[in-house]
């Protein structure tokens, strides 16, 4: 589930809005106009709740409970695609399930109400007499014919008994009267299956797909094996709870697709708990030994993921590069219990200068579905609330290459690793040592076999250049580049280099690590290289804390620029010829770089020449 978005309108509901935010793992959303402040804050509070409505997000609202209603009935049309959604009084004791009662609106309700000492008002009348949702069915299940639910259940208000076909726990526990013959039937069941009148068709996912491939198998080939060997066995494909193989096949995009196709999890084993199941192999297979160590990968998979209990359904089934087993488990699959290892993921992020507004959705995303976060302690410290109930792995500065190996080698581990950078993960940061360490060969410095089959993402973030820049106007508005200004990575003969021929092509430049305690002369040499070239009155930024107490922002004349006030936490960015001042009558000073559309002919200001 999606983490609960816990709504305020005043400063008076943050306490009961946070001791319930800590409670269920969710995030206080709080209206910028009357609350100081919150996880999230918005402006308007109809369009938020739509939108977090629209995108499936469980909405906590301590709100009244007719505004509530009144702002979600527009978007009110399929009750089946429905988030919960939770009125809360100020004081906690009322929890009001309006929307998504068997979506989890009921039961967080319950939940809600035990923390705050309150009632849950569910009027749903299946959890109120029989204390169970049919059309909700528990992990582990998939119910094949939900709209025959409403008709089911209102023949068993009215007094109808059930008939359970197959086992299901949480049926034989509720309130259920359970009667062989009741008119009422419930099937639980692996195969396909077209249900009857007041039948309700639940499959388990029970099913094991051990797969083994070729390195750069096409997906559609594991795929047509897979349900190919379904359908001519007769098995429902929502009965598939998970696809397993071998460690050495984590990577394998093949074996993911395949994952995705059935919309379940996929997990990887070693060679020892493969070579466990040796004597159970239908197949083995001296081939497949010399190759990966273990005698079948895919029916060695479909059984130790199966468990002691479990059993081979079908044996080693295959087409040209792939082969499929199918395995039963005794109990539904749920995500609790998976076996093995999952795929790694490291997302590689730029979180901005610092201020949250400048931190993009997706990279908050990426860290809330993180597990561990990677970085320098400042980085990780500005992520504030979003790091709660992560691991944290503090670096120091200068321990750059460590960073990036711990976080890959965590991830290697099968964990979601955030490894938190400032800025922009790709300019001057940890992005491009990811790519670099996955290119070294596997020598004694290499990588481990695991961290080398990590899934990597990596998200942009607002960089220190264009953070500057827009406080200050648009000095980049026409071709700029960057260049970091220390040499402990790059010889300074290279940087001077690279200096001349920025200044050569007139481009406003961006300068990186311009200073630091030990390192001043860089500075100094490429302004008065610079001055070879452009005016002594070019503008001149220096942008220091951005997005961070303390920040400030300066112009100064190229010719005036004093290096003692720059220091490590400043980017300096330095005109070309064509950029300009304006004074607004604010007093401000803005800087703005002319890309030519006032000459332009047919422009308003060209016409005017």
């Amino acid at each position: 589930m999606m983490k609960p978005a816990i709504i305020i309108l005043t400063n008076s509901a943050q306490q009961l809005a946070q001791t319930v935010a800590k409670e269920i793992g969710g995030e206080v959303h709080g209206f910028s106009k009357r609350v100081e402040n919150a996880d999230v804050m918005f402006d308007d509070v109809k369009l938020h709740l739509a939108n977090l409505f629209t995108a499936q997000t469980p909405i906590v609202a301590i709100m009244a409970t007719g505004a509530v209603i009144r702002i979600l009935s527009p978007y009110l049309h399929d009750k089946m695609s429905e988030p919960a959604v939770i009125a809360l009084s100020d004081d906690g004791k009322s929890v009001v399930p309006l929307l998504g009662g068997h979506h989890g609106a009921n039961d967080l309700a319950r939940e809600i109400a035990q923390i705050t000492s309150g009632i849950a008002a569910v009027t749903t009348a299946g959890d109120l007499k029989f204390g169970i949702a049919l059309d909700a069915p528990p992990e582990g299940y998939v119910l094949s014919n939900p709209e025959a639910a409403k008709d089911v259940m209102a023949a068993l208000v009215n007094g109808e008994s059930v008939d359970m076909v197959g086992n299901a726990s949480w049926i034989s526990q509720s309130n259920l009267e359970l009667e062989a013959g009741g008119n009422v039937q419930l099937t639980f069941t692996e195969k396909v299956r077209e249900a009857k009148a007041l039948e309700l068709v639940y499959y388990k996912k029970s099913l094991v797909l051990g797969v083994g491939c070729e390195r750069g198998c096409s997906p559609e080939e594991v795929i047509d094996l897979a349900t190919k060997t379904l359908a001519d066995n007769g098995f429902a494909k929502e009965a598939v709870g998970l696809v397993v193989s071998i460690d050495l096949k984590a990577d394998e995009h093949a074996i993911h697709q395949l994952a995705k196709h059935f919309s379940c999890p996929a997990r990887f084993l070693t060679a020892d708990q493969l070579l466990a199941q040796t004597e159970r192999l239908k197949n083995p297979s001296d081939v497949v030994f010399g190759e990966v160590g273990v005698y079948g990968v895919a029916e060695g998979s479909a059984l130790a993921a199966s468990g002691d209990n479990g059993d081979l359904l079908i044996e080693k089934q295959k087409n040209k590069r792939s082969t499929l087993a199918i395995a039963t488990t005794p109990e539904p699959i749920v995500s609790a219990s998976l076996p093995g290892d999952q795929r790694g993921k490291m997302f590689v992020v730029g979180i901005g200068p610092g201020m949250d507004d400048w931190r993009s959705p997706e990279v908050s995303k990426m860290v809330a579905q993180s597990t561990d976060l990677v970085g320098y302690s400042l980085y990780l410290d500005l992520l504030g609330p979003l790091a709660n109930g992560k691991k944290r792995h503090d670096f120091d500065l200068g321990k750059e290459e460590a960073r990036v190996r711990h976080a890959m080698e965590l991830a290697g581990e099968g964990r979601d690793v955030a490894l938190v950078c400032s800025g922009d993960a790709g300019i001057y940061a940890m992005a491009t040592l990811v790519f670099e360490l996955l290119d070294k060969g596997s020598d004694e410095e290499g990588l481990t076999a695991g961290a080398k089959r990590i899934d990597i993402a990596v998200s942009p973030g607002i960089s220190a250049l264009q953070a500057a820049a827009a406080r200050i106007g648009a000095p980049l508005g026409h071709d700029f580049c960057t260049i970091s200004l220390s040499d402990l990575l790059t010889p300074w003969e290279d940087i001077k280099r690279r200096v001349s021929a920025a200044a050569d092509g007139d481009f406003v430049i961006a300068f990186y690590n311009p200073v630091s305690k030990k390192r001043r002369t860089q500075l100094a040499w490429a302004k008065d290289r610079l001055l070879e070239d452009r005016p002594s009155s070019t503008p001149v930024i220096l942008a220091t804390n951005l997005g961070r107490d303390g920040e400030k922002v300066r112009v100064v004349p190229l010719g005036e620029l004093d290096i003692n006030d720059v220091d490590m936490l400043t980017v300096v960015v330095v005109g070309s010829s064509e950029s300009r001042t304006t004074l607004t009558g604010d007093g401000k000073t803005w800087v703005y770089t002319p890309r030519g559309y006032s000459g332009k002919s047919g422009s308003i200001m060209g016409d005017k020449k």
